[in-house]
C-alpha cells in the first residue's frame, strides 16, 4: 500500500461531556435527551460564533476545534455561563451542567475527524473538571496567560491513561473579560448594515494624562501620545486621526464621546504616574461606537529611563494596538453577510480565516483574499495579504515535492505590485526579504528588511525576520537582539513560536545552550509540534550537561516525530552549511551518548 501522508496542523480542541447524563436517563429518558439537546445547542451555536468546528459527537458527549487558544477559552466560558443561568432558572430535574477540557497541540486531520495525542488529552482533561468547569493544558495556558481571559489555578502534574507523559493542567476560576450575548454571535441581516460606514475604521489618540504636575510630565505624556499616533500611521491599513483634531480633545470627560466627536470607531487613551524610582504607563483601547473597553493594559520604566518612554513603551503599544483592532475587525467581519462586504471587510474575513490555520481554512482565506484584489485592484492591503499567504504555504512546504519556488514567485510578485503602489508600507519590504531567506540570500534580506524598520521600526515581523537572516549569515550575535526585540513587540504574535525557535539557534550558536534550550522550551510550550524547536532543545539540553532532561525530551521527540529526517534541518539555507552540521551534531551527539547510557 501506499504511503498515506496526513496533513497535521496546530489547533485548540475543545471536549464537552455532559454530567450525570446517564443517571438522568435512568430517570426520564424523553426529559434527559430534551435537556441536553436544549444545551448542546447553546454550545454548538457558540463554538461557531467564536470560530469553532463541531467534531466527533458520541453520545452525550462531542469536540470543536479552534485555531485560536483564545477564542477556544472565550466559547467554553460563554456558553458554560449560558448553560448555568439556564439551569438556574430550570426545575431541579432537568437540570444538567457540562465540563470542558481544552488542550492546544498538534492533530492529524482526517476528512472532518481529528486525531492524536493533543486530542486525548483535551479528553482527559474534560474527565478532570468540576461540575461547570473548565480545564485547560500548559500548553494552552501559555497561549492565553497574559491575556485579561480569565484567572486560573495550576492543578499540577496528572498522568492520563495512554498518554505517555504527565500534562500540567490549570482551572479556569473566574471570567475577567465579558462574554458576548447571543442576539451579539448572531449573524446581522444585511439590512442592518445599511447605515454604517464602509471600509477600515479609522482611531483617535488622545493625549495621555500625567499624573505628576508641571511641564516636564506633561511633554512626556503628548510625547507618548505623539509617538502612538506616528506609529499607528506607519501600520498603514489603518486610518489615524490627526495630531491637531485628537489633541482638542485633551480634557474630554470620556474618550468615547470624543472618539464619536471625531469621527473615530476606536480611541486610545492611558495615564503615566510616578511610583518611587518606576514610571507606569497605562494604556486603553475602547470602541467608541459600542462603549466598551476593546483592551487595556500597563507597561512599566524606570525612572533613569524617561527620555525612551515614548520609542519603547510607545512601540509596545502600537503593536498591541494594531493586533487588537485587528482581532476585533476580524471578528465583526464573520457575523456579516459575505454579499455585503466592502474590499476592507473581506481582507478581515480572510484573515480570520488565516488565524485558524487549517488547511481548508486557508484555502477559504485566499478566496476571500482573491476576492478583495477583484473588488480593488490597487488596494494594498489585499496585495500584502495574498503576498503572505503564498509565502505561509511555500514555508510550510520547504524541501517537500509541493513546489515551494512557484509559490515564492508569486509572493515578490505581490509585493512589488505593493510596493510600487504605496512605497511607504513596510509590509512588501518584508515579504521581499522573507523571500529572499527562503531562497538562501540573507544578505539581499537584511536589506529589504531594513528598509521596513526604517519606514515601521515596531514591525515585529521585520525584527524576527532579520535575526533569522543574520543567523543564517552566521552572525548570531546580531541575531539575538533583533529576536529579544520581536519578543518585546509582540509577545501574543501567533507565529511567535518561530521567532523563539530562531533565537534558540541564535543562542546555541554564541555558546549559550542553557538559554537555548530555554528559548526552544518556549517555543515547544506555543507549538509542541514544531521539529526545529525539538531538535534544537534536544541539543543544547546534552550540551548544557543536563542528560536527563535532554534524554526526556529525545524521547518526546522521537514520539512527535516518527518518520523525521535529518535532511529536513540539511534543508535550512544557512550559507555556511558548517553551521547545518552544528546543530545535526548537537542532537547526534546526545543521541549516541544517550544510546550508551541506556546501554550500561
Amino acid at each position: 500500500m501506499a504511503d498515506v501522508q496526513f496533513m497535521r496542523q496546530l489547533a485548540t480542541i475543545i471536549s464537552v461531556d455532559a454530567v450525570g447524563f446517564s443517571r438522568a436517563i435512568g430517570r426520564n429518558a424523553d426529559a434527559a435527551v430534551s435537556a441536553f439537546e436544549e444545551r448542546a445547542a447553546i454550545i454548538r451555536e457558540t463554538c461557531r460564533a467564536y470560530g469553532g468546528e463541531i467534531f466527533g459527537a458520541a453520545g452525550d458527549s462531542f469536540m470543536a476545534e479552534f485555531g485560536l487558544p483564545a477564542q477556544a477559552l472565550l466559547a467554553a466560558l460563554a456558553f458554560q455561563k449560558r448553560i448555568v443561568e439556564l439551569n438556574a432558572a430550570a426545575p431541579e430535574r432537568v437540570r444538567m451542567a457540562f465540563r470542558v477540557g481544552i488542550n492546544t497541540g498538534d492533530v492529524i486531520v482526517r476528512d472532518a475527524s481529528r486525531y492524536g495525542d493533543d486530542v486525548n488529552i483535551a479528553a482527559r482533561l474534560q474527565e478532570s473538571a468540576p461540575e461547570s468547569g473548565i480545564v485547560i493544558s500548559q500548553t494552552t495556558f501559555n497561549h492565553i496567560q497574559r491575556l485579561s481571559i480569565a484567572r486560573c489555578s495550576d492543578m499540577g502534574e496528572k498522568r492520563f491513561k495512554n498518554i505517555l507523559y504527565p500534562v500540567r493542567s490549570y482551572l479556569v476560576l473566574s471570567p475577567e473579560a465579558r462574554a458576548p450575548q447571543a442576539e451579539e454571535e448572531a449573524p446581522v441581516p444585511p439590512r442592518a448594515f445599511a447605515g454604517l460606514p464602509s471600509g477600515p475604521p479609522t482611531v483617535a489618540v488622545l493625549p495621555f494624562r500625567a499624573s505628576g504636575p508641571g511641564p516636564e510630565a506633561e511633554a512626556m505624556a503628548e510625547g507618548l501620545a505623539d509617538d502612538i499616533i506616528i506609529g499607528l500611521s506607519n501600520v498603514r491599513w489603518l486610518p489615524v486621526i490627526s495630531r491637531s483634531s485628537s489633541f482638542q480633545f485633551r480634557d474630554a470627560a470620556q474618550a468615547t464621546t470624543a472618539g464619536l466627536a471625531l469621527g473615530a470607531r476606536y480611541v486610545v487613551s492611558g495615564t503615566i504616574s510616578h511610583t518611587g524610582r518606576s514610571i507606569r504607563v497605562k494604556a486603553m483601547l475602547e470602541d467608541a461606537v459600542e462603549s466598551s473597553t476593546v483592551w487595556a493594559g500597563s507597561f512599566d520604566a524606570d525612572v533613569e529611563g524617561i527620555p525612551s518612554i515614548p520609542d519603547e513603551i510607545g512601540g509596545e503599544i502600537v503593536v498591541v494596538l494594531a493586533k487588537e483592532v485587528d482581532r476585533v475587525e476580524q471578528e465583526r467581519s464573520y457575523r456579516l453577510p459575505v454579499e455585503t462586504m466592502d474590499t476592507w471587510q473581506l481582507i478581515r474575513r480572510g484573515r480570520w480565516h488565516m488565524g485558524r490555520r487549517s488547511h481548508d481554512d486557508t484555502e477559504i482565506a485566499l478566496g476571500f483574499f482573491e476576492r478583495a484584489l477583484d473588488r480593488s485592484p490597487n488596494s494594498t492591503s489585499a496585495l500584502n495579504e495574498l503576498a503572505w499567504w503564498y509565502f505561509w504555504r511555500s514555508w510550510l512546504h520547504f524541501g517537500a515535492p509541493h513546489d515551494y519556488e512557484a509559490d515564492l514567485v508569486q509572493v515578490v510578485a505581490y509585493a512589488r505590485k505593493a510596493q510600487a503602489i504605496d512605497p511607504r508600507d513596510a509590509r512588501p519590504h518584508c515579504y521581499l526579504g522573507i523571500a529572499d531567506i527562503m531562497r538562501g540570500r540573507p544578505g539581499s534580506a537584511l536589506k529589504h528588511l531594513d528598509v521596513a524598520l526604517a519606514i515601521n521600526p515596531s514591525c515585529s515581523f521585520a525584527h524576527s525576520a532579520k535575526g533569522s537572516a543574520h543567523n543564517l549569515l552566521g552572525e548570531a550575535a546580531k541575531a539575538i537582539p533583533s529576536h529579544l526585540q520581536a519578543e518585546k513587540l509582540s509577545p501574543f504574535d501567533l507565529y511567535r513560536f518561530h521567532n523563539l525557535g530562531e533565537l534558540a539557534a541564535a543562542y546555541a550558536f554564541v555558546g549559550d545552550f542553557e538559554a537555548s534550550a530555554d528559548a526552544a522550551r518556549a517555543s515547544l510550550e506555543l507549538s509542541p509540534g514544531y521539529w526545529y524547536s525539538g531538535l534544537i532543545r534536544v541539543g543544547s539540553l546534552f550540551r548544557a550537561g543536563k542528560e536527563a532532561e535532554a534524554a526526556a525530551q529525545l524521547a518526546a521527540f522521537r514520539l512527535r516525530h516518527p518518520g523525521f529526517r535529518m535532511r529536513r534541518a540539511e534543508l535550512v539555507p544557512y550559507v555556511d552549511p558548517k553551521l547545518n552540521r552544528f546543530l545535526i551534531g548537537n542532537f547526534q551527539a546526545a543521541e549516541e551518548k544517550l544510546a550508551l547510557l541506556a546501554q550500561s
